[in-house]
């Protein structure tokens, strides 16, 4: 597709009949250089031949004007002038001009240049379109490996951390604890008397306390900064970083206290009329060689401690 603009009407004329031997070439014509841009918008022609010398109107300034517009900017521009002089060809090639024809040019030499200049446009389009596709579908592929990564680290119940991102996640804390110095803390949550819901109220109301405690755990984490996991079963870890036994504590009893504000029903506990949970903690600066699994192991003998006194309850202790 070819855009000729040019005032002279028989510059036009001659153009056309010159492309009519070429059945693939679609010829636009605009005579009026205040109409050139918004044409070659409306047109997207694959070659833009320019008159030079316009009423009112430096030719040059229309080609720039064509590469400032994202919509043209690539488009190949073939100026046509009756100038030979170097000095204005490499105007016109500084201004973005591709090529440069005396007018009017020889019929055979116009068809080769504006075939040569429109395959090489068409080429760069689907290189470009080529181009778009590939990032595309590298952008789709890591979002699918990243949603992948999400769901393999991820319960499928709860939306909580799984027991093996739990892990992971609990080493390279430990490890970041160990380099600075810091203290790092664990809770382990229960929910009290768990077995007799679910054989009160069925497992799919079982199932829906678990979410429910999990929202309470995932937004108690939002505020004390710290990562939520379920660890299996109705049991459920929190490790918070750069958490003292102190801060811990008000952590874990403020959890406490939230769930059993939710007044979950529970008529098969002989510890409260509603869901409740219990909690063990523990809380220590690791040093080098200290392995995680020990403030894990003391958290979930605190966490016995805390049944084994009537639930409904935080126990902290020391590791070992």
């Amino acid at each position: 597709m070819v855009l000729l603009v040019d005032d002279q009407l028989l510059v036009g004329e001659s153009v056309r009949i010159m492309l009519d031997s070429q059945p693939h070439m679609e010829f636009h014509y605009c005579p009026d250089a205040v109409d050139a841009l918004r044409t070659a918008k409306e047109v997207r022609p694959t070659v833009i031949l320019q008159d030079l010398v316009m009423p009112g109107v430096n030719g040059l300034d229309l080609v720039r004007q064509y590469r400032a517009d994202p919509a043209t900017s690539s488009i190949p521009i073939i100026v046509l002038s009756s100038k030979e002089e170097a000095s204005v060809k490499n105007e016109a090639f500084k201004a973005g001009a591709n090529d440069y024809l005396v007018k009017l040019p020889h019929e055979v030499e116009l068809i080769a240049r504006i075939n040569y200049h429109s395959k090489s446009y068409l080429n760069q389009l689907q290189r470009d379109d080529a181009y778009r596709a590939l990032r595309e579908s590298q952008r789709q592929l890591l979002e699918m490996n990243f949603q992948l990564q999400r769901l393999t680290n991820l319960d499928g119940l709860t939306g909580l951390s799984n027991r093996r991102h739990f892990d992971q996640h609990m080493e390279a804390e430990w490890k970041r604890a160990i380099r600075s110095q810091t203290s790092i803390s664990i809770l382990m949550l229960d929910v009290d008397h768990f077995k007799s819901y679910n054989d009160t109220n069925g497992h799919l109301a079982g199932d829906e306390v678990l979410k429910t405690i999990a929202t309470t755990i995932q937004q108690t984490c939002l505020r004390s900064s710290g990562t939520a996991a379920r660890f299996g079963g109705e049991e459920f870890a929190l490790i918070l970083t750069a958490t003292d036994m102190s801060e811990s504590s008000q952590v874990g009893e403020q959890l406490r206290r939230n769930v059993e504000a939710l007044q979950i029903p529970h008529g098969g506990s002989d510890t409260s009329p509603f869901v409740t949970v219990s909690l063990g903690g523990a809380s220590t600066i690791p040093q080098e060689g200290d392995a995680f699994l020990r403030l894990v192991d003391a958290a979930d003998k605190a966490l016995y401690r805390a049944k084994e006194a009537g639930r409904n309850r935080l126990v902290f202790s020391e590791p070992e």
